[in-house]
């Protein structure tokens, strides 16, 4: 009897600790996440959150900047993701456009540089960082080779670099795509194209990806890889034999940027997520992979970045880089295309 007895508390018992538990577990918020956020980036981002806000868990689907940007819009009717974070300031851009931004103001707003975040009160987007380009040059396949080092982008269309350049394609990569912004805004569109024909004569591959010229050319695969400062300083620290040159004439720029998804029924842990993204602690990590961030003063020197880097970004008007978004697009599939990395 007494047998019996126990076995019945102790059952008793496990369905009292399992309702605690599952109790515990249904107070959890799973916020739906969609990013192009580096996967080296995500856990560093998501821990911290998690000490601050334990009871929002954060679920990541994560791909390159112009494959989230396509399945978002696809999404259009039926949103799937409660927010998007670490995405390009010129896909927030569209997707404000399209009315599928809830505008929010995080607390700690008026610490973010004006510049860096959508101009409206309440903004649709907020900047976290800037991210521009930057060229990674394998010195030990450049010297097999003969090839000089360029100091220019207008450099990278001598015939001396025929097939020996990578970069990354502007529909699929975030990177590839303020590239192409970037000249189109340096230049004008008749020079910029030019310039874009050259260049297309010496690319070995666009690929789907902004990291991976980078990896290619410290890898010793192609000479020259054009990707963007974090991946080539990751690149060169891991101890790639690259120089990492960031061409004269000026840097086409992005920002990382993070908005709430209209209609998302996880709204104030949505607002929790955006809150942490613009809080000094949060700056902090950032700045542990990016010299120049969406809040002034927490940014440190990092190494390989030059001291004035800020000062060689191009000017960039991120209502025109939407609004021209898919015209320039097809203008740049329409002529290079055929040297994309098949998918």
């Amino acid at each position: 009897m007494h047998s019996l007895f126990r076995k019945l508390i102790a059952a008793m018992a496990a369905v009292v600790l399992a309702a605690i538990a599952g109790a515990a577990g249904a107070q959890k918020t799973q916020l739906l996440v969609y990013t192009a956020l580096e996967t080296d980036q995500i856990k560093a981002y998501q821990e911290s959150f998690n000490k601050s806000y334990p009871n929002i868990e954060l679920k990541f689907v994560r791909d390159s900047t112009g494959i989230i940007t396509a399945k978002v819009l696809a999404e259009k009717a039926n949103p799937q993701a409660d927010i998007v974070i670490g995405v390009s300031a010129s896909s927030m851009a569209v997707f404000n456009n399209e009315g599928m931004l809830l505008p929010y103001a995080p607390k700690g707003l008026d610490k973010i540089v004006p510049q860096y975040r959508d101009a409206k009160n309440p903004p649709a987007w907020v900047g976290m960082d800037v991210y521009g380009a930057a060229v990674c040059f394998n010195t030990v396949e450049a010297a097999k080779r003969k090839l000089p080092k360029p100091q220019s982008w207008k450099d990278l269309t001598k015939a001396v670099y025929k097939g020996q350049i990578t970069m990354p394609h502007p529909s699929s990569s975030g990177t590839g795509y303020l590239d192409v912004i970037g000249w189109l805004q340096m230049w004008g569109e008749a020079d910029a194209w030019k310039f874009m024909d050259a260049l297309h004569e010496n690319i070995a591959q666009y690929t789907h990806s902004g990291s991976k010229p980078c990896r290619q050319a410290g890898a010793g695969e192609f000479t020259i890889g054009v990707s963007f400062e974090y991946r080539a300083v990751t690149t060169k620290k891991s101890g790639a034999p690259i120089d990492i040159i960031f061409p004269s004439e000026g840097l086409g720029w992005d920002l990382e940027a993070s908005g709430i998804v209209k209609g998302t029924k996880k709204l104030e842990a949505a607002k929790s997520l955006m809150d942490w993204l613009a809080t000094p602690g949060a700056m902090e990590l950032y700045a542990k992979n990016f010299a120049v961030l969406a809040m002034p003063g927490v940014a440190k020197p990092l190494d390989f970045v030059p001291a004035d880097y800020e000062k060689r970004l191009v000017k960039n008007d991120f209502a025109w880089s939407a609004k021209n978004r898919d015209r320039i697009l097809v203008e740049w599939n329409k002529r290079y295309n055929a040297k994309a990395e098949p998918k």
